[in-house]
């Protein structure tokens, strides 16, 4: 017999896609291959405030989440205060667990995450909340903000199936706004894959936000720091409203 929580987590799952696929703002195929029973293992890369809140919306969603750093044993207190589902390792132990990565560094780390793993990305669903500052990140900042924050990552991280998410907020809103009464807050998603945006939007449901489909991964400066969407923060009405008044880049 199933676990009633994977139980719900699948439903759950099944009924957001058939709503994606009735509003036609996802294609049947792409439903058909998001088909993952259960939960999903995520290994999170940055397990500082973003990543660490984020990632332990998703344990308590009841999804295993492996966050990771140069020192694990670092990390031990938060692993503790969130139970079983959750576990510490090193950057090569999360992306060996997971099945969906969560990137939250500073963007001055990718030419390291790309050189340093080169090939362990290839395949993989990369939510990537990085924000490019040149001032902190140097020339691959600089690169960023001038080809574009979406289309970058996907260069540095060859092969990942890139969804923009989680970046256009700070970690106190994720804290404290989660499975917000009434509207959830909306969360501003972009990529190329539709399987991957669909597995996106569905850990953004888990988490407590409402996921609103911005365009491809040319259209994240939109919602990157410096874009008319970033800190844009309402729900999934008010977002697309803000949206649809801005024109696209």
């Amino acid at each position: 017999m199933m676990h009633p929580l994977k139980v719900e987590i699948d439903t759950r799952r099944r009924l957001f896609c058939a709503a994606l696929v009735g509003s036609a703002a996802l294609p049947l195929t792409a439903c058909a291959q998001m088909g993952r029973s259960g939960p999903v293992r995520v290994g999170v890369i940055g397990s500082g405030r973003i990543g660490g809140t984020v990632g332990g919306l998703w344990v308590k969603a009841g999804h295993p989440v492996m966050f990771s750093s140069r020192h694990p044993e670092e990390l031990q207190p938060l692993i503790t205060s969130l139970g079983d589902l959750a576990k510490a390792g090193t950057v090569a132990d999360a992306i060996a667990f997971s099945d969906v990565l969560f990137l939250a560094v500073p963007y001055k780390a990718l030419p390291e995450l790309s050189q340093d793993y080169a090939g362990k990305f290839a395949g993989k669903v990369v939510l990537d909340a990085t924000n490019a500052i040149a001032e902190r990140d140097g020339p691959v900042g600089e690169e960023a903000i001038r080809n574009g924050i979406g289309v970058t990552t996907a260069k540095y991280l060859h092969g990942a199936r890139v969804v923009r998410a989680f970046n256009s907020m700070g970690a106190a809103i994720f804290a404290k706004d989660n499975h917000r009464q009434g509207s959830l807050i909306a969360i501003p998603i972009a990529g190329d894959d539709q399987a991957a945006l669909a597995t996106a939007a569905q850990l953004v449901k888990d988490a407590g936000f409402e996921p609103v489909v911005v365009g491809p991964l040319s259209t994240a400066p939109r919602f990157a720091p410096g874009g008319p969407l970033f800190r844009q923060i309402g729900n999934a009405d008010e977002f697309r409203r803000a949206m649809s008044q801005q024109p696209s880049q």
